[in-house]
Order: structure tokens, then C-alpha cells, then sequence
């Protein structure tokens, strides 16, 4: 049996890839690997989509050439991928072969995937950098080296009409469990009981997780669960209380992160404090929806949300409003957020479009804890389209 695999949208990115470099005016990008099923850099699933085993040099240039030098037992499968068009095999090193087409290309400047703010553009190991400075000392083109940070944003951000087509259906499927799991929860269940009918629910739907599977969903129930990056217990819901879900499948690659109130008890009995809070976060993700547009920086669309936060009398939210989403929940790329050190200067990126981010934050009652909703838009030429349907009241189960 011969399996075919498409390689469509690592095609699209690679093309991509030549016609940003021609943009943002480098020559050339190098992404220079080895062992990737140990340590694969974050750009490979989007230009290679496989692992390599030798050292090995995928170079793009911004006249539109694709090229790789590649172990030779590599070198077949690469081919089969069509996304290069030329493939140059070596056996006993790479040296001489990357020193030859570097100065056959002679870029004078060369892109290679080093960062300090964003970890989707700094796959290139420190070893790997050593190795790399060593083969081009006596060649001008160690001088030559520039971080590949802003190339990487780009690449990753600009979704194609496929990437957002594979996110959409993540997105519809994460919503129908959602929806699933209205008529599935009860007061005096556990988080695990829960936990667990939102996993069978991935599997019947064959999508797997957005996240790492012990906290995905975050399933937090009454007033004393701290919100965050944990997964559930034996802790139980009531009557009265709360719910909160922060949930994602991964559907062909691409990833959803939505998040989610329910109450349990009729409308009415719904307490002012709570339904005060569910609204200033609603409105407040709408607030900062319709100022998000093409052009506008990271920090200034944080900053929307986080003034309506406060302006509500609440304490300001202790993270980012919203972060890009894609091959990974967490995408890399410019970043909704404030200007705070452990975010670097990711909010000060352009939002563009084609880019898909979360508009995510929560507050804190007196009495019932957080109330948080987090949603999905796409960045489109007259401002964002919402992918998930907001929640626009809470999910009362009675």
C-alpha cells in the first residue's frame, strides 16, 4: 500500500515565505536543522511538514527559489513533499555543498531563526549556531546573519484560506461539544466526570487536543477554583454556583481556544454580582472587537479591554487579552497584551490581515469567583469576523 500525504498548505507557506522575504527586503532565509524528531524548530511543520535526520539547509530567497541540501537518505522523501524545487542530496557533509550555494546565491542578507521575543521564531539551537558561525568563518556571509523574527511573525500570522478553513471546523467542533455538554452537566458532578465527557466527546468527533490533554478543557467549578493552567479534581459543582470552561481541539493540524460560563439555577436566580461581571467581560471583548483592525498594535487593543475592565470597577486581568491561535493554541506572533517585560516586544506588533487571534480575559467577584469568556476572530480588510459565536448570557442548567 502506498500512502499519499498533501503537502498543500506546506506549499502555500513556502511561497509565502519567498514573497515576504521580498517585502521585508532580506535575501535569503535559512533554516538549518538536525535531528528534528529531538528538536524540531517551529517552522518546519509549516515549510517541511516531517522531521530530518542530518544537518540540513532549507533556503528561500526573495527571487522565489526554494531550495534544500539534504542528508542523502533524506533526500527522496523531501522530493516527494514538491515543495523545493531543487533538492541537493549530500553524504559525508554539508559543508562544502552549503558554502557553494551560498555564494552561488550571494545573499547579503541572510534570515536564520533566532529570537528573543517570540519562541516560534527561535527554533535554531545554540549548538546549531556554533556550528553554522564555524562553517561560514572564512566566507563573508558570517557577517551576514540577521533574526528571521519578523519573516516568522508574518509566515505564521497571515493565515491562508485553508489554515482559516481548518480553524473554522475546530472551532464548529468545539462549539457543537460545548453545546453537547449543556444537556450532559448537572449540579453535584465532579470536574473529572466532566473532564472526561469532553474527551469522549473528541474522540467520537476524531480530533484530538489543542493543548497538553491534562488540562484541556479547564474545568473549574464553584468560587474557590483558581482560573489557569491546571487540570481538574474531585472537586464537585452545586447548585448556585458557577462553571467555567477553557477548551480546544485540534482539527487537521489547526487549533481552537474558546472559553465558557454555565450557572447552575434558572435565569433569575442568577445573582446580581455574577451577572454583572459576565456582562462587563461580554462587553468588554466586543469593545475591543470592534476596535481591532488591520494596522492597529498589539498593546493598543489590550488596552481597550483593559480600561472597560476598570473603568467597571474591577481589578485589571493578569495576562494578555488575546493571543494568535493556529498549528498551536498558543501561535506565536504580534500579541494582544500589554507592555509588560515577560511578554518582550510582542505587543508591539501590527495586527494584519489574515491573522487569527483570542479575546480572552476574566474578573473576579466577591462571593463566586472568576467569571472569563475567551472567543476566536479573524482579522479581515474592514476590522475582525468572530469564528466562535460569542456567548452573549450565561448558560443556565437547571
Amino acid at each position: 500500500m502506498v500512502i499519499s500525504m498533501s503537502h498543500e498548505i506546506q506549499k502555500a507557506k513556502a511561497e509565502q515565505a519567498c514573497e515576504i522575504l521580498k517585502e521585508i527586503e532580506i535575501d535569503a532565509w535559512l533554516v538549518w536543522v538536525r535531528e528534528t524528531s529531538q528538536m524540531a524548530d517551529p517552522v518546519l511543520e509549516l515549510v517541511l511538514g516531517g522531521d530530518l535526520v542530518w544537518q540540513s539547509a532549507l533556503i528561500f530567497t526573495r527571487k522565489g527559489k526554494k531550495l534544500g541540501i539534504i542528508g542523502n537518505l533524506d533526500t527522496n522523501g523531501v522530493k516527494a513533499k514538491g515543495i523545493y524545487d531543487e533538492i541537493i542530496p549530500y553524504t559525508k557533509g554539508i559543508k562544502e555543498e552549503l558554502v557553494k550555494q551560498l555564494s552561488r546565491l550571494d545573499p547579503q542578507k541572510i534570515a536564520i531563526n533566532f529570537s528573543t521575543n517570540d519562541v516560534a521564531a527561535d527554533g535554531l539551537s545554540v549548538g546549531m549556531h556554533m556550528l553554522l558561525k564555524d562553517y561560514l568563518q572564512d566566507t563573508p556571509y558570517s557577517n551576514r546573519l540577521v533574526s528571521a523574527e519578523n519573516l516568522v511573525q508574518k509566515l505564521r500570522g497571515r493565515k491562508t484560506p485553508e489554515e482559516v478553513s481548518r480553524i473554522r471546523k475546530a472551532v464548529e467542533i468545539t462549539e457543537d461539544i460545548f453545546e453537547q455538554a449543556t444537556g450532559f452537566v448537572k449540579a453535584d458532578m465532579t470536574e473529572l466526570e466532566i473532564y472526561e465527557f469532553f474527551h469522549k466527546s473528541m474522540v467520537e468527533r476524531g480530533v484530538t487536543s489543542a493543548w497538553n490533554e491534562d488540562h484541556n478543557p479547564a474545568v473549574d467549578a464553584g468560587p474557590n477554583k483558581q482560573f489557569g493552567h491546571a487540570g481538574p479534581t474531585e472537586n464537585k459543582t452545586k447548585k448556585g454556583h458557577l462553571l467555567h470552561f477553557d477548551f480546544g481541539v485540534r482539527y487537521n493540524d489547526y487549533c481552537s481556544d474558546i472559553q465558557r460560563m454555565f450557572f447552575f439555577g434558572e435565569k433569575k436566580d442568577i445573582p446580581s454580582e455574577v451577572q454583572d461581571a459576565f456582562e462587563t467581560v461580554r462587553d468588554g471583548i466586543q469593545t475591543a472587537a470592534k476596535f481591532v483592525k488591520p494596522g492597529a498594535v498589539g498593546y493598543e487593543v489590550d488596552a481597550v479591554a483593559r480600561d472597560f475592565v476598570k473603568d467597571a470597577g474591577y481589578e485589571e486581568y493578569q495576562h494578555a487579552l488575546g493571543h494568535q491561535l493556529g498549528r498551536l493554541a498558543h501561535d506565536g506572533g504580534s500579541l494582544l497584551g500589554p507592555k509588560w517585560e515577560r511578554y518582550g516586544d510582542s505587543p508591539m506588533g501590527i495586527v494584519e490581515v489574515g491573522n487569527v487571534f483570542t479575546l480572552e480575559f476574566y474578573v473576579t467577584t466577591k462571593s463566586y469567583g472568576q467569571v472569563s469568556l475567551e472567543e476566536d476572530i479573524l482579522i479581515t480588510r474592514a476590522g475582525c469576523e468572530f469564528l466562535s459565536n460569542p456567548q452573549r448570557e450565561l448558560i443556565c442548567i437547571n
